[in-house]
């Protein structure tokens, strides 16, 4: 009978579990515990460390991820690139363009905070990744995960799921990482600063911005149209004003569906023989350093411009050029709040806010266009 049942353990998932797996449960319990106890990114962390569960779970067992498996087909969706553009088609059904339409000139500072993407590439290839994956890595200063599975996809899918949880990670830190990143950046005179009210933006100028960008930027960077173009469609369909139900499917059935298999997909894919390794902790390093400097951009890049403005920005907006919209821009108005709670630059902050959205899109075609 012991013999029986010792050989019934052989067939089960307990005779097969490696430390590594296990390691693996516990940083899912983590990202767990991170989004429900403390309410960070809960959409995303939650299915991610779900996933992680499914994909440690001994595949050979549950040939789950192996061909014909259920997570082999949605992972397909990964592979060709196609739910990174459809979540943007949700985020710009999602998205107020107005804000940074009355107020263009803060469209240089959500621009100004892609820098964290070049300089992680750059160091990411002196530490000896490859051209492809030194891009990919880059990628996660933006803080906008779409776009870095997106690339990690087309040109590291070995690194996918590091790159990947490293992002979102990053992305639900934002509350920790940009205030001492902020504060040290400016002086509590510069955080009182206060701004104009933002100009009513005519219908006809909101409807006009989504074509001309998605024009402007596929003629410039042609590799960024999967991702500018779908979050202009989403643009478009809000704007246009008699099409909601179409704004609707965009907003929550495909933004929300598309968002738990993509998590479920990346989480699977953070298999303990995979993940485990020296070069996902370089991975996480960088991704941290590329959002530092990202925030540093953005910051420095408000405060040179004040040199010449007669009206001064607040630069903590600078920091809200990283494309995780709207937490980074709430951030910004919450340090302001502490130093002047009448101060309201929310509005203002969510002009680099989403100018980041599509500055992190253009650089990642950038990326797709030089290193092919």
């Amino acid at each position: 009978m012991l013999q029986g049942i010792l050989e019934m353990l052989k067939q089960t998932a307990f005779a097969h579990f490696t430390f590594g797996n296990l390691l693996m449960f516990g940083v899912a319990a983590a990202l767990l515990y991170v989004a429900v106890k403390k309410d960070a990114e809960p959409l995303l962390l939650v299915p991610i460390s779900f996933g992680i569960i499914l994909g440690n779970v001994p595949p050979q067992l549950t040939g789950i991820l192996n061909e014909g498996g259920l997570l082999w087909y949605l992972n397909y969706g990964v592979i060709k690139g196609i739910y990174p553009p459809l979540i943007f088609l949700g985020i710009g059904a999602l998205t107020d363009f107005s804000f940074m339409l009355s107020y263009p000139i803060t469209i240089f500072l959500g621009g100004a905070a892609q820098i964290g993407i070049f300089t992680a590439f750059m160091l990411a290839r002196t530490l000896g990744f490859t051209l492809k994956q030194a891009g990919t890595i880059g990628v996660i200063g933006g803080a906008d995960g779409p776009t870095t599975i997106y690339v990690a996809s087309r040109f590291a899918p070995e690194i996918l799921s590091a790159v990947a949880i490293a992002a979102y990670s990053y992305i639900a830190l934002i509350p920790i990482l940009q205030p001492p990143v902020s504060k040290l950046l400016t002086t509590k005179k510069e955080r009182m600063i206060r701004m104009g009210p933002p100009r009513k933006v005519s219908k006809f100028e909101r409807i006009v911005f989504p074509i001309v960008v998605t024009i402007v930027s596929a003629a410039l960077v042609p590799q960024s149209l999967s991702l500018v173009g779908m979050l202009m469609l989403g643009n478009l369909l809000r704007e246009v004003g008699n099409v909601k139900r179409l704004v609707e499917a965009a907003s929550r059935f495909i933004l929300d569906t598309v968002t738990i298999i993509l998590m479920v997909c990346v989480g699977a894919s953070a298999r303990a023989d995979i993940f485990l390794k020296p070069e996902s902790l370089k991975i996480f390093s960088l991704g941290a350093f590329a959002f530092v400097c990202s925030l540093t951009g953005g910051i420095l890049f408000a405060k040179f411009m004040n040199l010449f403005l007669k009206e001064k920005i607040n630069p903590l907006i600078g920091a809200a050029g990283v494309s995780a919209v709207p937490d980074s821009a709430r951030v910004a108005q919450k340090l302001a709040s502490e130093v002047d709670p009448t101060n309201f630059i929310l509005m203002h902050a969510m002009s680099p806010n989403v100018a980041g959205v599509i500055g992190s899109a253009v650089a990642a075609g950038v990326f797709l266009t030089l290193l092919k």
